[in-house]
């Protein structure tokens, strides 16, 4: 949990959400507002089938400013960008799979994208506190587990190459330029405002549809594959401890979770906690089989040491209110770009 401290720091300041009408960034944009007293701005293009949604943030609409834009349009986000106090760099593509069928607009949203980010701060800006999320996919297939930091890098798939490049990136701006970023590197994170429109992005988040839908939760080979998840609370914690901290700039951390779990266990738990919902097993599609890693799951301990960060929701618990959300909600979800707005919308 935050500390009075970290709480303390965010109040009276002004904070940059990029990709904000997403599933994380959202989520994020909920919990600065129930912090107070903090001047929320979101930017996000809304790229088909990338998880943008609107109605994620429906109940705080006029509490922040939303910008429907892309982080390449350069005028506008020199003008974000400039006198900000935190930016948290959450755009960008996160389906493995669609890296893979379309590698050049993957190369467009992970790494120009970011470039134009890191340039404006670099240029206006460059005492902004930024942190950027990148995934654990940036290590391939572990040597070891849980893996920590000192594991090397070696990706499976575009979508990790391209991560790796644009957490060089913003390592690069620290040492040369002094922007004061931080990276983190995600694994599983799941719950409320997750896109739900295709099983391209999040397998937990495609478990739940198929539970709620009462239709049969496919799992590759036998499901014995183990990860790591974590609830997106958590994960928020996670940022915004993060960026608190002077400490843990210029650094690179893992999240993860202390019960790593077989993908057949978390299938039978949620047709347990939906009442619904069956198992099928089916062989390796090709296309997953190249970028599938195996076991695979961290070690957070030096977050737990450098920040004070622990996840302290656990998975059945993530799992009934993330299912109790999304029965709920379900019409805003289960169909993709529900609310869809014009690319030049810009709402303050």
């Amino acid at each position: 949990m935050l500390t009075p401290n970290a709480l303390n720091a965010y109040r009276g300041r002004s904070v940059l959400v990029t990709g904000g009408l997403g599933f994380i960034g959202s989520n994020l944009a909920h919990r600065l507002v129930e912090i107070g007293d903090v001047e929320v701005a979101l930017i996000d293009s809304l790229v088909e089938e990338q998880g943008g949604n609107l109605f994620n943030v429906e109940d705080i609409k006029d509490r922040v400013s939303i910008h429907i834009a892309d982080l390449e349009d350069s005028s506008l986000v020199s003008h974000l960008v400039a006198g900000v106090d935190y930016i948290f760099n959450l755009a960008g593509n996160v389906s493995h799979l669609d890296s893979m069928s379309f590698p050049l607009r993957d190369l467009e949203l992970n790494c120009a994208a970011q470039l134009s980010l890191l340039e404006a701060c670099r240029s206006f800006n460059p005492h902004a506190r930024i942190v950027f999320t990148s995934t654990r996919q940036v290590y391939g297939k572990p040597l070891y587990l849980p893996f920590d930091e000192e594991h090397r890098c070696a990706p499976v798939d575009i979508n990790g190459v391209h991560k790796l490049a644009a957490e060089q990136y913003h390592l690069l701006y620290h040492r040369a330029y002094g922007v004061r970023a931080t990276c983190l590197r995600l694994t599983n994170t799941y719950g409320p405002r997750q896109l739900m429109g295709h099983n391209r992005q999040s397998v937990i988040a495609w478990f739940i549809r198929r539970a709620l839908d009462g239709q049969p939760i496919e799992l590759f080979g036998e499901g014995r594959q183990k990860r790591d998840f974590n609830y997106v609370d958590d994960v928020v914690e996670a940022l915004l401890m993060v960026g608190a901290s002077e400490k843990t700039e210029g650094e690179v951390y893992n999240l993860g979770s202390p019960e790593p779990v077989t993908l057949a266990h978390l299938a039978e738990e949620l047709i347990w906690l939906t009442g619904k919902g069956s198992l099928s097993y089916v062989p390796f599609p090709p296309e997953r089989q190249l970028i599938d890693i195996g076991n695979c799951y961290s070690s957070y301990r030096k977050i737990a040491e450098d920040a004070g960060w622990e996840p302290s929701v656990n998975l059945r618990d993530g799992l009934e209110r993330t299912v109790e959300y999304y029965r709920k909600h379900q019409v805003h979800y289960w169909k993709e770009n529900v609310d869809p707005v014009p690319r030049s919308l810009t709402r303050a």
